[in-house]
């Protein structure tokens, strides 16, 4: 499994889906209307997968020719490659999680394991963390906490703080966070994060069930 999800292995019935099933920001909200309609033109013109409409839709300067070739309103396609980018989260870099220790993050970033990406898969499969701890000198602590970190930011909207806040309170990747109750999920990091002052305000419960379903699509 990769750090990201694997586009080719998702059909547009199934983005389709995930989209009708996700607690739209209002912004995106639009993108539900007439979305069979509009996903139907697009499967007509030959857009089989996930991955097929990404590779149309990742450069803005195309759109115009896809609205053209499909009909649908370069308005629309422009929200819905916001959407779609939104899936694959940017890989953080390895300093970020600097209440680590400062030594082993350098080792990780010197042999070339510079973000959450390149580490994620370095270290999966499990079998690979011995290796790496033991070639770098590294304390397995470190890695494995690590390895949970790095699992956690594919997760939509998860930075390193978030990441670290997920594992304080008991998640330790992606399927655990899925599997997570919301009002559990919402008290726990409002406590750590009321101890901790990782940012200003409370976590809402709503933005907690978005991020349980967010995490469902990673595995």
């Amino acid at each position: 499994m990769s750090y990201y999800v694997n586009a080719e292995k998702i059909s547009l019935n199934d983005l389709q889906k995930r989209i009708e099933e996700s607690d739209l920001v209002p912004s995106r909200s639009c993108l539900l209307e007439n979305i069979n309609g509009y996903f139907a033109r697009l499967k007509e013109k030959g857009f089989v997968t996930f991955a097929d409409l990404r590779s149309a839709l990742i450069n803005a300067k195309n759109i115009p020719s896809v609205s053209e070739k499909t009909g649908i309103p370069s308005e629309y396609l422009t929200l819905l490659r916001r959407e779609i980018e939104s899936y694959f989260p940017k890989a953080f870099p390895i300093q970020s999680f600097n209440w680590l220790p400062r030594k082993d993050l350098e080792k990780l970033t010197r042999q070339g394991y510079k973000n959450t990406a390149l580490l994620y898969d370095a270290l999966n499969p499990s079998d690979n963390r011995e290796k790496i701890q033991s070639s770098l000198g590294i304390n397995r602590q470190v890695i494995d906490e690590l390895s949970c970190l790095v699992n956690l930011t594919r997760i939509q909207w998860t930075n390193p703080t978030a990441a670290k806040m997920l594992l304080s309170a008991g998640y330790y990747d992606a399927q655990s966070v899925s599997e997570a109750d919301a009002d559990i999920m919402h008290n726990k990091l409002n406590e750590i994060n009321k101890g901790n002052n990782y940012f200003n305000g409370t976590i809402g419960l709503r933005d907690i069930k978005r991020w349980i379903k967010a995490a469902s699509y990673v595995f």
